[in-house]
């Protein structure tokens, strides 16, 4: 059986075209390279040299051999390479989990520096609501995943749908955002630089889901703190919908901050005058999931978003 040994051995005496030569230059004594050049011309049944020729020439079978040798070493080492990467994260793929909002805020912070120290690795985003991911990453343990791009490995959620005692989720809190008021820009409270919130008592409301802004009852009980209770006329899922709403004059919504880099026309924000509701986002994978790629991915989160 030929081994890659031998390989090395003969491209070394093939391009020095000089037995002592090549011995220096594997670091190896003259006669116990000769004689693995005669056990592989042996195995393969011909003659690789010319040795009664000054200086040494290869036969047209070496020649041959040769350029096929250079190749299967190039492979070999392009595979070392890419086994190397891939232990360092460098190389691969990693599906993750993102929601307009998410998108709207520190998502593109995020991209940017990963794709800088890691350009090779494919980041393949899928949009679902948060609620989504966590049950997607739920459904699935990372040793029976389906391959290809339909299966997430991390994504995004909101406190306190995370808990640290979740046997199967793991999360790392990146930022804590505040709510703003999104109404349409002919409203008479839009001349206000700030709005208090018992001000909206009468208007009707716009709400978002629970992955947009905290939770119903969340927003529910800081209105009840100033002495209402929100009306809610109409319900939307994806923020460019909620907002369009906004527009149209069908009511005002509490939105987090992240929803003014959505230059919508026909809609004004502001901010909130005094008590104020805030929510804390995490990136959320599954603790059996080893992948050093998301390790890295976290890595780059930590690093662009947490002091």
């Amino acid at each position: 059986m030929i081994e890659f040994r031998h390989l090395r051995y003969f491209i070394a005496v093939a391009e020095e075209l000089n037995f002592s030569r090549a011995a220096r230059r594997l670091h190896i004594e003259q006669p116990p390279l000769s004689q693995q050049i005669r056990a592989l011309e042996e195995k393969l049944g011909l003659q690789l040299f010319e040795r009664k020729k000054r200086p040494l020439q290869l036969t047209a079978a070496g020649q041959v051999f040769l350029e096929e040798a250079r190749l299967v070493q190039s492979q070999l080492q392009r595979a070392i390479d890419s086994a190397q990467k891939a232990s360092r994260g460098e190389i691969g793929r990693l599906v993750v989990g993102v929601n307009s909002s998410i998108a709207n805020s520190v998502l593109p912070n995020i991209l940017q520096a990963f794709r800088s120290r890691f350009p090779q690795v494919r980041l393949v985003l899928r949009e679902v609501t948060s609620s989504q991911q966590a049950q997607e990453l739920r459904d699935a343990p990372a040793g029976s995943r389906p391959k290809g791009d339909r299966q997430i490995d991390m994504g995004f959620d909101c406190l306190p749908n995370l808990n640290d005692n979740d046997p199967d989720l793991n999360f790392m809190p990146i930022f804590q955002e505040s709510l703003i008021i999104a109404l349409p820009e002919t409203h008479p409270l839009a001349a206000l630089p700030q709005i208090p919130l018992a001000a909206l008592a009468d208007e009707p409301f716009v709400l978002a889901p629970p992955d947009l802004v905290p939770s119903y009852a969340q927003i529910i009980s800081l209105c009840e703190q100033v002495g209402f209770s929100p009306k809610v006329v109409q319900e939307a899922t994806w923020m460019v919908t909620l907002l369009g709403l906004v527009a149209g004059g069908v009511g005002v919504a509490l939105l987090p901050a992240n929803a003014q880099n959505l230059q919508r026309t026909g809609v004004v924000y502001r901010t909130i005058q005094g008590q104020n509701l805030t929510r804390q986002v995490a990136v959320v994978w599954r603790r059996d999931n080893e992948s050093v790629i998301l390790q890295k991915f976290l890595e780059v989160t930590k690093d662009s978003l947490l002091p």
